[in-house]
């Protein structure tokens, strides 16, 4: 997460004396196990992603969902269904991201669960590639307590921008990011905090510069540059940028190119976070993007069963004793991230 100072402020403020015993627990499980090298997990997530929807308007390259080839149904999240999860959560939950795979906005009813996490003192987050950011929706997204919004930009012109955000439209993405910001001022909200990020690739990586330029003179808060993910890269990839600090890929003596990450046999995001699929699916990080490692479903087991259960210490202990043995983590990010 990266937070400016209000931004920390308006986060420091959700937190409550509960919140922050179950940090310590989740805190002092994680390097108890780390220690011992076995799953200990005491408390709840501190944070959780959950998934409004499956469904993009774009078809974006080295997306399942803008490639439309996901091996799991497309859908939406439903609203009663997400507030019996919400209403498990809340009293230890600080941190919720409305995103996973899918356009947030596609989903009618997002907004409206915004609004009921925010009343709950949870603070919001979600990701959006803007082209449903209206003047309408702008104002209700302020009026929802939504507390950020990250806004996908990868070129600062048409052309560039086109080339991974297939089907998109610049202009709607500056037009909306506008609407976002006029409704802040319109209502006097401090939030939603509104983040560009940049996934930088080869065809972009020359507009860096652009794109914070252009963050500045719309007013965003801060500009995020992300090293971008690649399915098929240890023959070389054409997204793989040339300058390296913003390459997730190093290319070795042989040519070929392999992770950066040294993928130590440890993951804090196992004992505090997880993603929860449209349809109730509990899976352990942002890169099981086809749900195969599935901990447990939310309309058959409580939250607390499914977190603390059999399948879950099973897979945490499978990371202690060798995560490079485990599919999704030999692609993660962690360690390998650029800030701008």
């Amino acid at each position: 997460m990266l937070i400016d100072t209000k931004d920390a402020f308006n986060l420091i403020s959700k937190l409550s004396a509960r919140k922050l015993v179950n940090i310590t627990k989740v805190w002092g499980s994680f390097f108890w196990s780390k220690w011992q090298s076995k799953p200990i997990q005491k408390g709840l997530p501190i944070s959780i992603s959950m998934e409004p929807t499956t469904a993009c308007n774009l078809g974006c390259p080295e997306c399942p969902s803008g490639l439309k080839f996901f091996t799991r149904p497309t859908g939406n999240l439903k609203p009663r269904f997400y507030e019996s999860i919400i209403d498990q959560l809340e009293k230890d939950l600080l941190y919720l991201t409305f995103y996973f795979q899918g356009e947030p906005y596609i989903n009618p009813s997002f907004l409206e669960m915004v609004k009921y996490a925010s009343d709950r003192k949870i603070y919001t987050a979600t990701s959006t590639n803007a082209h449903f950011l209206n003047d309408e929706n702008a104002r209700k997204t302020v009026e929802s307590g939504l507390d950020r919004i990250i806004i996908s930009i990868d070129g600062t012109t048409q052309e560039v921008y086109e080339s991974y955000r297939k089907n998109g439209d610049l202009s709607k993405v500056i037009e909306g990011t506008k609407n976002i910001i006029k409704w802040k001022k319109k209502l006097k909200s401090s939030t939603p905090n509104v983040m560009f990020q940049f996934l930088v690739v080869k065809p972009n990586e020359h507009q860096i510069a652009d794109v914070k330029k252009l963050g500045k003179e719309l007013g965003v808060d801060s500009v995020k540059l992300k090293t971008a993910q690649v399915y098929e890269y240890e023959n070389g990839n054409e997204l793989i940028p040339e300058q390296q600090q913003y390459s997730r890929y190093q290319k070795e003596a042989n040519g070929k190119y392999s992770i950066k990450n040294s993928l130590e046999d440890q993951c804090w995001k196992m004992w505090s976070s997880c993603v929860i699929t449209w349809d109730g699916k509990v899976v352990p990080c942002c890169f099981d993007k086809d749900a195969t490692h599935r901990l447990g479903e939310l309309k058959d087991l409580s939250f607390q069963e499914i977190w603390q259960g059999e399948a879950y210490q099973k897979f945490r202990g499978q990371l202690l004793n060798g995560r490079k043995n485990i599919d999704i983590c030999k692609n993660c990010s962690e360690g390998t991230k650029v800030w701008a």
